[in-house]
């Protein structure tokens, strides 16, 4: 059980709410992460029409997908440092604002620097959900509880990409892509108010999770040298890598390729998005479960990563196959990937030190958006060179496999680094 939000001794009246509490911010963490991809991604289904009125190429596409991510990667040491000194309060609510209003204010592009003006100011105002996400499940719950919270709070990103898929194409169809922006951003703002009525003035970590002082709020530089957050880095830029080529490509090649509708497009990819997600937090469900019965912690998490990144192969076979309804089904196949989700969150969360919890996820998703850079240029670059959406879509699989070598050989024992191995050990069987 949590404590109490202030820094005495709950009752148990208290720990009953505490508890509802802390689902309830949960709660409101899956929902600002769907509104998080919804926005992100509006610009995937809204392509089309988007290159049709600026005259997009190929190549030209590539960059206004890709450019989100110049920011949303740059920002993720920054905001990871103040997710872990500043009032997380306040932080995620300011962060919020400032996306909600440049997804907004992207309808009224008149050029495409404009656009990606606007995607710029978008990815920094959306890096804050995973620092801070993470950051807050940290100190709400347990080692031992952290992957189905984890789950769930990242389940919203691909739920948000569900609801886009229907949606979206069509408001697109309906009002133009335009006001299609204007409203999404707009209307999300009203999300802060519940965040202000239930999220503490000052929350408290969780019993047995209290964070050692640190002397100084500057940056340890050499935190980004430990070699298991080289290898979870590592490991979340494969795993990144093969997330973007699907979530900024996939409803392109549907059309393009595949021949469908927009609308029916955006039901397909839909559902491959919702397979994702759903297999989030059933992921860290399962390895939470076992954990609790006495498994091994390392070998549980890393063990259901790698069945999730094994099922990534599918993804080739999809593109090898005529049947369109034998590649959907191939494509919701390989969404399995996402029962690895909550547990590499929870990786990483049992193997930083709880103040630096932050910055140690700024350095993952920075290494993992590195990944949302490179992978729609790259896709872009090899559909030009080779007239064919296959090599790109091929290559993302075997980029997910590298990423399971680094969990495996690079990333240790899942322990924080100032915990020794028994007490862990312990820990992870209480």
């Amino acid at each position: 059980m949590p404590k109490s939000y202030d820094r005495q001794q709950p009752a148990p009246t208290d720990l009953s709410n505490a508890n509802q509490r802390r689902w309830a911010i949960v709660g409101l963490l899956f929902t600002a992460s769907l509104i998080n991809y919804l926005d992100r991604a509006t610009i995937s289904f809204a392509l089309p029409l988007i290159s049709r009125d600026f005259h997009l190429t190929p190549e030209t596409k590539g960059l206004l997908l890709s450019c989100f991510f110049w920011s949303y990667a740059l920002m993720q040491v920054p905001i990871g440092w103040c997710a872990d000194h500043l009032n997380l309060r306040w932080l995620y609510a300011g962060a919020f604002a400032v996306w909600s209003l440049a997804q907004g204010l992207t309808g009224l592009a008149g050029s495409l620097t404009a656009l990606i003006g606007f995607r710029i100011l978008l990815g920094a105002g959306e890096s804050i959900y995973l620092p801070g996400g993470t950051k807050i499940v940290s100190l709400l719950f347990t080692r031992q509880e952290r992957g189905l919270p984890s789950g769930l709070f990242d389940f919203g990103t691909r739920t948000g990409l569900v609801l886009e898929g229907v949606l979206v194409p069509w408001l697109l169809v309906r009002y133009g892509w335009r006001h299609t922006f204007l409203l999404l951003g707009f209307v999300a703002l009203f999300w802060i108010v519940p965040w202000f009525r239930f999220f503490p003035r000052h929350l408290e970590p969780v019993d047995g999770a209290v964070p050692a002082p640190e002397r100084s709020r500057r940056v340890d530089w050499s935190v980004f040298l430990n070699r298991n957050l080289l290898g979870i880095c590592l490991g979340f830029f494969c795993f990144d890598y093969y997330w973007y080529v699907l979530v900024t490509w996939l409803p392109d090649y549907l059309v393009t390729v595949r021949h469908l509708s927009i609308v029916s497009a955006g039901f397909y990819a839909s559902l491959v998005f919702f397979t994702f997600g759903v297999a989030e937090p059933i992921g860290g469900w399962i390895a939470d479960t076992l954990i609790r019965r006495g498994w091994n912690e390392t070998r549980t998490r890393k063990g259901i990563v790698t069945v999730a990144f094994v099922m990534g192969l599918s993804l080739i076979a999809a593109m090898h196959t005529a049947d369109t309804y034998i590649a959907i089904g191939l494509l919701i196949g390989a969404a399995l990937v996402g029962l690895a989700t909550g547990n590499l969150l929870t990786i990483l969360q049992s193997c930083a030190p709880l103040e630096r919890i932050g910055i140690w996820t700024g350095a993952e998703n920075f290494a993992g958006n590195l990944a949302g850079i490179i992978a729609p240029l790259a896709v872009g670059f090899l559909i030009r060179r080779s007239g064919s959406y296959i090599p790109g879509f091929e290559l993302a699989p075997i980029i997910l496999l590298v990423g399971l070598l680094a969990y495996w050989f690079i990333v240790g024992e899942l322990r924080p680094q100032n915990v020794p191995l028994d007490t862990a050990s312990v820990q992870g069987q209480n």
